[in-house]
């Protein structure tokens, strides 16, 4: 799970922001709070993050999605690292960008922290927390190592610093010289911590709409139940020589996929499933069946579905997957209620809520500007947030428990609507269509 995080001089964020996932003393809705027995602790199992239009929610979400990347994915020797500090004050352009994540991983809570430039890591720690103390596993610092004491006599571990580029983490290189005992942390970014743009396509979860997997059915189910017109979506063969995309990416395909891999791949009116059985490529077209009236089922591509269909058909499988009993994800989704009505969302987050409990382990954490959810009958004061960007352009982040005048029974829609809580719209305007449209008519009189 998600316990913290904070950001400094990233994009619009300037300035250290601090998000937390650990519950306040209110009561509302704490029957479904995980509970950290060992810790001591009750953790959110949701977040919604508002504000107005640039004002810095996607920012928060490209920060998670560059951090994963940072982890999971390692730079090539000499490559530039795509770091994006705040560049509306000459001082913070060169200055590093910092990371802090506090993770619980099975029953352990870990503190990974790390700051890069486009040229190196110039910091990068892992802290092991215990419910008395913290032990530093290591502390790296102008590319020098201190090791716990528990390892410094691990040669290996040596070994694989010694190995470690200046712009990859210490963390990925380890993994990759098959060194474990850091491994949880990295699987935690890798297959943990999941991310869902306003763009993402249903490629990662490719896997669902195998007719064995038991949530294929059940989002088939919830495709009909919401409305959509779809009664089944499924994969049917298509020759993979037939499918609209470069020679070149072709080739990459062939190379790169695997006996037992299946992966996702979208040309602009088409999804594929490709995966390699018995040395051969095979794919499969995902097709949406519609009732007809004489009883019969009628075919259509994903892509003459509406926007609102193709965006629950690429969300309902992350919402079936943190509501199973066992599921550990934590999904991160950049405007959830794009293209959705709010009565659809609201069911969404419903559905996932109803599953929580205090021996949940997953997590939900949207951007959004549909102010409907912002009702104290759904969500907790501390289950939401504010992004606002002040006139020097800075982002910041405050969660709505951390107003105080903000009772459980009040309508928090009414007070952020009128600018009491920040993050809406500074509107400039004042009529000014208006007055443009009366000036344009007397002229063409």
């Amino acid at each position: 799970m998600l316990i913290r995080l904070s950001v400094e001089n990233w994009m619009s964020f300037r300035d250290t922001v601090s998000f937390s996932m650990i519950a306040s003393s209110e009561r509302q809705h704490k029957e479904r709070l995980p509970h950290l027995n060992k810790y001591k602790t009750r953790i959110l199992p949701i977040a919604a993050i508002y504000g107005g239009n640039a004002s810095g929610k996607s920012n928060f979400f490209k920060a998670i999605n560059f951090a994963r990347n940072c982890v999971v994915k390692s730079s090539q020797p000499d490559s530039i690292i795509p770091v994006e500090p705040f560049r509306l004050d000459p001082t913070f352009i060169n200055k590093p960008t910092r990371f802090s994540f506090e993770l619980l991983i099975e029953n352990n809570i870990y503190e990974f922290s790390f700051a890069v430039t486009r040229k190196a890591v110039v910091e990068e720690k892992l802290v092991q927390i215990s419910i008395t103390s913290e032990k530093i596993l290591y502390d790296r610092k102008e590319n020098k190592p201190h090791f716990d004491s528990s390892l410094k006599k691990d040669k290996s571990i040596h070994y694989a610093f010694k190995g470690t580029n200046d712009n990859q983490l210490f963390l990925t290189n380890s993994v990759s010289q098959k060194i474990d005992k850091f491994r949880p942390v990295y699987d935690w970014f890798k297959n943990t911590l999941r991310l869902i743009g306003p763009d993402s396509r249903f490629g990662q979860f490719v896997q669902l709409l195998d007719d064995e997997n038991p949530l294929h059915t059940k989002m088939n189910k919830l495709l009909e139940r919401l409305d959509t017109g779809i009664i089944s979506i499924k994969y049917e063969d298509f020759p993979f020589e037939k499918i609209s995309l470069p020679e070149s990416v072709k080739t990459a395909l062939q190379e790169d996929i695997k006996e037992g891999m299946t992966i996702g791949v979208d040309t602009p009116n088409k999804r594929f499933s490709i995966n390699r059985r018995n040395e051969e490529l095979i794919a499969k077209k995902l097709i949406a069946y519609h009732l007809k009236s004489d009883g019969t089922t009628a075919q259509f591509e994903i892509e003459e579905e509406s926007d609102g269909s193709q965006r629950i058909i690429d969300l309902l499988p992350a919402f079936l997957m943190i509501s199973e009993t066992s599921s550990q994800n934590i999904f991160v989704i950049d405007e959830l209620d794009r293209s959705l009505h709010t009565l659809l969302t609201r069911e969404l987050i419903n559905a996932y809520l109803d599953s929580c409990s205090p021996e949940s382990r997953s997590q939900l954490l949207f951007t959004t500007h549909d102010v409907l959810l912002m009702d104290q009958q759904l969500l907790r004061r501390d289950e939401m947030w504010v992004v606002e960007r002040d006139y020097h352009n800075v982002s910041n982040m405050l969660s709505f428990s951390e107003y105080k005048d903000i009772r459980y029974d009040k309508d928090i829609r009414k007070s952020y609507l009128q600018g009491r809580l920040g993050g809406i719209p500074r509107l400039l305007l004042g009529g000014q269509f208006n007055k443009s449209s009366l000036k344009s008519e007397k002229q063409d009189k």
